[in-house]
C-alpha cells in the first residue's frame, strides 16, 4: 500500500487503521465473554445432573434396603464405587482449575479476590488472567499436568467399566443373563460393551490427524498458547463428561433390578361419573379408581369399597359402580381405598366422599365466554336442557338475534340494555334467561407495548403510531384509532404539536418522533378509538413518554 503525501488523507488512513484495531479488540472481548458463558452453562448443567443422580441413587438404595432384595446388595456397592471414582476425578480437575486461575492472578496459593477484577460485584466478577497463555502452556504442557489429565481420564474410564463388569460377571444369573437354563456370557459381554461404548469421558484420540504435525502430545495439541478463559470450559467439559458417565452407571445398575420403586405417600380414591346430575328414574353410573394409579400395582393389591361394599377391581385398577335414583336431591357416596405395596408389603388406607345430585328436567343457558352479550361481536351461547332431546328444544331471543341449533347458538345485539333468551319444548315450560347487553370495553392506547413511562431513544423512533389494545377481552374483535394529538416538549424549546386523523403518525408527527432526544417529553392527548358496534368514536386514555 502506498503512503499518501496529502496530510489529510494520511490522517484518514491512520484513523481507519486504529478503528480496525479497535474492532478486532471488540471481537476478541466478545469471544472471551462467550467462553465464560459456556463455562457457566456447563457448571450449571453439572449441578442439575448431580441432583438427578442423587435422587436416582437414593431411590435405588431405598429399594436395595429391603430384606427381600439381599441378593441385589452388590448393586449398592457398585453405585458407591462409581460415584467415588467420579468425585475423585472431578475434585482433581477442580483443583487444577484453581491452580491455573491463581497462577494467572495474584499467585497467593489459593483462589481469592486478588485473582479477579471487580471481586466486590459478583455480577461483574472477571478472572484477572483470563487472556494469559503462558500459564496454561507452562503448567499443562511443559510441567506435564495436561498429560496427567489424559492419564486420569483413561484411568477413571477403565475403573468404572471394571466396576460395572464385575457386578455383571459375578451375578449373571441374578440379573437374568441366562438362556436355555445356562449362563449367557455373550449377552453379559454385550451389555458390558454397550455400557463402555456409551461413556463420553475420553480424549480426542485422533488429535494427530487434526494437528499440523508440530505437536508432540495431546496436551501440547490441546493447551499450548491457549488463553486461560478458553481452557476453563474445556476442563469443565471433562467434569461434565464424568458426571454423565456417573449418571449412566447409576442408571444401568438401576435397570438390573427394575430401576423403580413404588411409593404411596399421597393417593386417594377417585370417582369418574358418567353424569354428575341425573334425572329421576335414570341410573347413576361411575368409574372408581385409585388417584395417581401406577401400572406396577396388581389388581389384587387394591381394595376399593363404596359405602362399605367391596367392588371388583379390573387389571386397569378401576371398578364399575352403578345405583338407582328413585328420589331427588343430593346423594353422598363414601369411598375407601386400601393398597398394598407389592415390594414392601406395607398397607395404606385412605378415604374420601363424593356428592352427586338427582333432579328433574330443567334448562340452563350460559354465555360461553361470560354472562354478558357484547354489541358488535358474535357471542357464543350454549343451551342445555336436562332430560329433553336437543331436537325438541325451542330457543327464542328478545333484544338479540339468535342463529344456530342443537344447543349451540350465536347471539348478536345492536344496542345496550337487556336481552332475554326463552327456552321451551319437550315438556319444559317457557323459561326466560336475562342477559346484559354492553358495548365492547374501552381499548387501551399503547405505543409498542407500553402505555406510558420512559422509553429509549432508539425504541421510540422505531414506533409508527398508536395501537389500541383490548386487554382481557376474550372475543375476536379489533378496534381502530381514529386520531390523536401529539405534543413534543424539548428542553429549552417551545412545545410543538401535531394532529393525527388515524393511528399512524402523519408526516409532521413522524418528523417530531425522529427528532426525539434524551430528556424530551411526548404527550399523546385526545386519543379516540372506534370499536365494532360503535356508532361514533370514543375517547380513551392519554399517554406521556419521557425519552431516555
Amino acid at each position: 500500500m502506498s503512503i499518501p503525501k496529502d496530510p489529510r488523507q494520511l490522517m484518514i488512513n491512520l484513523m481507519y487503521l486504529v478503528l480496525t484495531a479497535l474492532l478486532a479488540l471488540n471481537v476478541s472481548a466478545e469471544v472471551m465473554n462467550a467462553f465464560k458463558t459456556i463455562d457457566d452453562s456447563l457448571i450449571k448443567s453439572n449441578t442439575t445432573t448431580n441432583k438427578a443422580i442423587d435422587e436416582q441413587a437414593d431411590a435405588l438404595n431405598a429399594l436395595l434396603g429391603e430384606k427381600s432384595k439381599e441378593k441385589f446388595k452388590p448393586l449398592g456397592v457398585a453405585v458407591s464405587d462409581i460415584r467415588a471414582e467420579i468425585k475423585g476425578f472431578n475434585d482433581w480437575v477442580g483443583n487444577l482449575k484453581d491452580e491455573l486461575i491463581d497462577a494467572a492472578g495474584d499467585k497467593s496459593g489459593a483462589v481469592d479476590d486478588g485473582d479477579f477484577l471487580y471481586p466486590e460485584n459478583p455480577a461483574k466478577k472477571i478472572i484477572k488472567g483470563k487472556k494469559n497463555k503462558d500459564v496454561t502452556t507452562s503448567m499443562l504442557v511443559k510441567e506435564g499436568k495436561g498429560d496427567e489429565l489424559a492419564a486420569k481420564i483413561a484411568e477413571v474410564r477403565k475403573n468404572i467399566v471394571d466396576i460395572y463388569a464385575k457386578v455383571i460377571n459375578e451375578n449373571k444369573e441374578t440379573f437374568g443373563f441366562v438362556k436355555g437354563g445356562k449362563v449367557d456370557q455373550a449377552a453379559a459381554d454385550a451389555n458390558i460393551s454397550s455400557f463402555a461404548e456409551n461413556i463420553s469421558l475420553d480424549i480426542d484420540q485422533n488429535w494427530q490427524e487434526q494437528s499440523d504435525g508440530s505437536k508432540n502430545s495431546w496436551a501440547d495439541f490441546r493447551f499450548r498458547q491457549m488463553p486461560l478463559i478458553s481452557v476453563l470450559p474445556l476442563l469443565t467439559k471433562f467434569q461434565t463428561d464424568a458426571k454423565n458417565a456417573e449418571a449412566l452407571g447409576v442408571s444401568k445398575l438401576a435397570e438390573l433390578v427394575g430401576g423403580k420403586q413404588i411409593v404411596f405417600n399421597q393417593f386417594f380414591p377417585v370417582i369418574n361419573a358418567k353424569k354428575a346430575y341425573v334425572i329421576k328414574g335414570e341410573k347413576f353410573e361411575a368409574d372408581i379408581s385409585l388417584g395417581a394409579y401406577s401400572s406396577d400395582i396388581p389388581a389384587e393389591n387394591i381394595n376399593l369399597t363404596v359405602d362399605g361394599k367391596r367392588m371388583p377391581v379390573g387389571k386397569d385398577g378401576k371398578a364399575i359402580f352403578s345405583t338407582g335414583t328413585s328420589t331427588t336431591g343430593t346423594k353422598t357416596i363414601n369411598l375407601s381405598a386400601t393398597v398394598t405395596n407389592p415390594l414392601t408389603g406395607e398397607t395404606t388406607k385412605s378415604t374420601s366422599t363424593f356428592e352427586y345430585e338427582v333432579g328433574v328436567r330443567s334448562a340452563t343457558v350460559s354465555a360461553d365466554k361470560m354472562n354478558v352479550v357484547y354489541i358488535g361481536v358474535d357471542n357464543p351461547i350454549s343451551v342445555a336442557v336436562a332430560g329433553v332431546s336437543s331436537n325438541d328444544v325451542k330457543v327464542r331471543g328478545t333484544g338479540v338475534t339468535l342463529k344456530g341449533s342443537r344447543g349451540k347458538y350465536i347471539a348478536t345485539a345492536n344496542k345496550p340494555g337487556e336481552a332475554t333468551i326463552n327456552v321451551s319444548g319437550g315438556g319444559l315450560p317457557n323459561t326466560p334467561f336475562k342477559f346484559r347487553v354492553k358495548r365492547i370495553p374501552d381499548p387501551v392506547a399503547k405505543l409498542g407495548n407500553k402505555k406510558d413511562g420512559s422509553m429509549g431513544n432508539g425504541e421510540f423512533k422505531a414506533q409508527r403510531g398508536v395501537i389500541p389494545w383490548l386487554e382481557g377481552f376474550d372475543f375476536d374483535a379489533k378496534c381502530k384509532i381514529q386520531g390523536f394529538n401529539l405534543v413534543r416538549v424539548a428542553k429549552r424549546q417551545d412545545p410543538v404539536a401535531s394532529q393525527n386523523n388515524s393511528g399512524t403518525f402523519n408526516e409532521k408527527s413522524t418528523r417530531m418522533v425522529r427528532a426525539a432526544k434524551p430528556g424530551d417529553t411526548y404527550y399523546f392527548e385526545n386519543v379516540r378509538a372506534r370499536c365494532p358496534g360503535d356508532s361514533a368514536g370514543r375517547k380513551i386514555n392519554s399517554m406521556v413518554f419521557k425519552i431516555k
